[in-house]
């Protein structure tokens, strides 16, 4: 189908388009041939401002890339980055944002298409991709909206009609993408390679004005900006490893300055507790393990500093002191933010000292013992007084929890021995540890199960239904429970892939 414009009235309003094109270059999506609508976040679209009813039916021509709404201008960003910690040029090479939507809260958002055709940055890629990955990214974000963690969202999926090849022929799709913008680390490090100090003192106060607007009143604006980006990142992966996330991709190019969780790839929920878990296919040597990923943080989060040196100071000497000073607070920062997720996990309102020691021995005895991360946390908080309710992996209405032994009765009258020096009652102890406690996650193996139906049978109900679970995580819901189990031996998923 040609392309086109299609009269639809959406609110676009193109800022990173005034930059100067050494970032982007101006490109349309590719057509594809029989695109048809398979999922459609109607919330979403609804708090853009967008017509439902409209998308229902010119959705799949639009989110295809097959006709361009009003107002968009679209476009492939120019970004580097270090990938398992090697610098490579990159850019969008299989995705196009067509503009910036103005939602109806005047809350600016890109709108990408994943898959949507080879762009000057795809070098040896086809710019496509597969359905599977697609939806997989599409469950997963929304699981991280509903959760509570800063995320970018889907929109929408559209098989596209076509195959794509990767080790085998696979069904072709595209994801719309929503996000508080797409500029990375690797965006900086991209301005900071090829173009002069000018460049990326534009583009930081663009990323400013569009994300950090405080930081401008503040007496050193990149020391702050810096400053800020750290202690986001510093909170998102925190809250990552509260509900045991792990991104399983973290290179600079996936690390957005805004705080958000993006690029949805290699990435898995852990079942039984292991720190060293990797689900990537790809890290071999385990860089973005689940307890790794603060370190990756700071990693990458000085690369980023080394971007703004020349902001941070004229003399060279002087900024790199700063630079250093701030990324060496991230270890601090991080740690307040995990001690503050972990005590919201086990009911404590207040601050002790003994309190990682004790976060660490239930981690320790957990691991020790295999014991499943998100049953084993929900469990202690459905009656925090009666250890009897909590001691038997098959017993009470969450299955798979901690298994016995007198290190785990040791630690538990510890951790009563706490909850009694605090003032709040075990009602609201159980009120709080319910509220950060995840009833449900996308555990790998339904996931994967509901992808393999649609991807196999063209059965998108599981992937639906799915969804519908997801929306509600922290609600007990017995209907729900074979969502919370864990998988068999044969059921377990060992590696997850990026799907490129």
């Amino acid at each position: 189908m040609a392309k086109g414009v299609v009269g639809v009235d959406w609110n676009f309003d193109n800022s990173f388009t005034r930059l100067p094109e050494l970032l982007f270059v101006r490109q349309d999506p590719l057509p594809v041939t029989s695109p048809i609508l398979v999922m459609l976040n109607e919330s979403l679209a609804s708090e853009l401002g967008l017509d439902v009813d409209q998308l229902k039916s010119v959705g799949a021509e639009i989110f295809s890339g097959n006709i361009i709404p009003s107002g968009a201008e679209p476009i492939a960003q120019a970004y580097a980055g270090h990938q398992f910690g090697y610098f490579t040029m990159l850019g969008d090479g299989r995705a196009i944002v067509l503009g910036e939507l103005l939602g109806l809260d005047g809350r600016r958002f890109d709108l990408q298409l994943k898959g949507s055709g080879r762009t000057p940055f795809s070098r040896n890629g086809d710019g496509r991709a597969a359905l599977g990955p697609m939806l997989r990214e599409y469950v997963v974000s929304e699981a991280m909206y509903f959760l509570g963690i800063p995320t970018t969202r889907s929109l929408a999926v559209v098989s596209s009609g076509e195959q794509v090849y990767r080790e085998s022929p696979l069904s072709g799709a595209l994801l719309a993408r929503i996000a508080a913008s797409h500029i990375r680390v690797g965006t900086f490090e991209y301005a900071a390679r090829l173009a002069d100090k000018a460049v990326v003192k534009e583009l930081a106060d663009y990323a400013i004005a569009r994300h950090y607007p405080e930081v401008f009143e503040s007496e050193d604006s990149y020391r702050g900006f810096l400053a800020s980006v750290i202690k986001r990142q510093a909170s998102l992966v925190a809250r990552w490893m509260g509900v045991g996330f792990i991104h399983g991709v973290m290179n600079t190019d996936n690390m957005a300055i805004s705080g958000e969780t993006i690029d949805y790839g290699p990435c898995a929920f852990l079942d039984e507790y292991h720190s060293g878990k990797v689900f990537s296919s790809i890290d071999r040597h385990g860089r973005y393990a689940f307890t790794n990923q603060a370190h990756i943080a700071q990693w990458n989060l000085a690369r980023f500093a080394e971007t703004l040196l020349s902001l941070l100071a004229p003399d060279l000497d002087q900024a790199i002191a700063i630079a250093r000073a701030e990324v060496g607070s991230f270890a601090d920062i991080f740690k307040q933010e995990w001690l503050l997720v972990m005590r919201r996990k086990l009911g404590l309102f207040n601050e002790e000292k003994e309190d990682e020691s004790l976060i660490e021995e239930l981690l320790s005895l957990m691991q020790q013992h295999g014991a499943d991360y998100t049953n084993t946390f929900r469990k202690l908080g459905a009656e925090p007084g009666r250890l009897e309710h909590i001691l038997e992996n098959t017993q009470g209405n969450i299955p798979g929890s901690v298994v016995v032994d007198g290190g785990f009765h040791s630690w538990q009258a510890r951790w009563q021995a706490r909850l009694l020096r605090q003032a709040q009652s075990a009602a609201e102890v159980s009120a709080l540890m319910k509220a950060n406690n995840p009833f449900v996650i996308p555990r790998n193996h339904r996931l994967e199960r509901a992808l393999d139906a649609a991807t196999d049978f063209g059965d998108f109900l599981p992937v639906q239904k799915l969804l519908g679970v997801l929306k509600r995580p922290y609600e007990d819901n017995l209907e729900h429970l074979d969502y919370c189990q864990p998988p068999t031996a044969d059921e377990r998923v060992q590696a997850t892939f990026c799907g490129t």
